[in-house]
C-alpha cells in the first residue's frame, strides 16, 4: 500500500459489527429493574461505548449499591454470552461483511477494538466467519482506560506497527469518536439508530449505512484530509 494513507481499519464491535446495542440495553435495564434503580435513558446512552467494569463502577457509585461492581460485570457478561449462543440466526449488520472481505482482500490491516470481554470479541467474530480478517482483537476490559479515552486505539496501533495518522476506525459512539479523535486517527462514524441518541460530530465524516464504504473510498482519505 502507497505511504502517506490510510493503511489500517479498526472496527467497533457492538453497533458496528453485531447490532447488540438493543440486546445491551434490554439485559441492563432488566439488571437495573433487579436493583430497584432508575437510570434515565439519557444516562444509560451516556454508557454506549464504554467498557462494561467503568459503566457497573459509575453505577455503583451514582446509586450507592451495596454490591461490588466486578460481580455485576460478571453477571452482565454471562447473561450476554447466554444470548448470544442461543440464538442461531444472528447476522451481522448489513454491509459490514462485505466491506471487511473487500478490505481484507486488498491488503488493509485489520483490527477490532471493542469496550466488550475479549470472549465476547472472539464469540461474536466465530458466529459471523470474520475471525481470518482481524490481525488483531483488543478488548477495553483489559486496559486501565476506558473509551473516551484513546488508549485501545493507541494499543491497536502499536500493535500493528501503524502509525496512528495510517488508521481508520469505524464507531458507533461519541465515546469511540472521541477516543479515535484523541487518538489521532480519522474516524467515521456509523448513526446506527439502535445505538441510542449518539452524538456523532467530531467524526470526520458520518454514515448511516455500510453501502455508503467501500475500499475506493477509503483508499481516498488522505493522512491530512478527507
Amino acid at each position: 500500500m502507497m505511504s502517506g494513507m490510510i493503511n489500517t481499519v479498526i472496527f467497533d464491535l457492538d453497533g458496528v459489527i453485531i447490532d447488540s446495542e438493543p440486546i445491551h440495553f434490554d439485559l441492563e435495564r432488566q439488571m437495573f429493574d433487579e436493583l430497584n434503580i432508575h437510570v434515565s435513558t439519557n444516562e444509560h446512552n451516556s454508557f454506549v461505548g464504554m467498557s462494561s467494569q467503568n459503566m457497573w463502577n459509575l453505577i455503583v457509585r451514582n446509586y450507592d449499591l451495596p454490591y461490588p461492581a466486578q460481580n455485576l460485570v460478571k453477571k452482565k457478561f454471562d447473561l450476554y454470552m447466554e444470548y448470544l449462543d442461543s440464538q442461531d440466526s444472528l447476522k451481522p449488520i448489513p454491509g459490514v461483511y462485505t466491506l471487511i472481505r473487500a478490505l481484507f482482500d486488498s491488503q488493509f490491516k485489520l483490527a477490532i477494538a471493542s469496550s466488550s470481554h475479549l470472549d465476547t470479541i472472539e464469540k461474536v467474530i466465530r458466529k459471523f466467519n470474520l475471525s481470518e480478517f482481524f490481525m488483531a482483537r483488543i478488548s477495553g476490559t483489559d486496559l486501565k482506560h476506558s473509551k473516551p479515552d484513546p488508549e485501545i486505539f493507541l494499543m491497536v496501533a502499536k500493535r500493528l506497527d501503524s502509525k496512528p495518522q495510517e488508521c481508520l476506525v469505524i464507531e458507533d459512539s461519541e465515546n469511540g469518536v472521541k477516543a479515535a479523535k484523541a487518538a489521532s486517527m480519522k474516524c467515521i462514524g456509523y448513526q446506527n439508530p439502535n445505538s441510542g441518541s449518539q452524538n456523532l460530530n467530531q467524526a470526520d465524516i458520518v454514515i448511516h449505512s455500510f453501502e455508503e464504504l467501500n475500499v475506493t473510498r477509503i483508499r481516498s482519505f488522505k493522512l491530512n484530509e478527507i
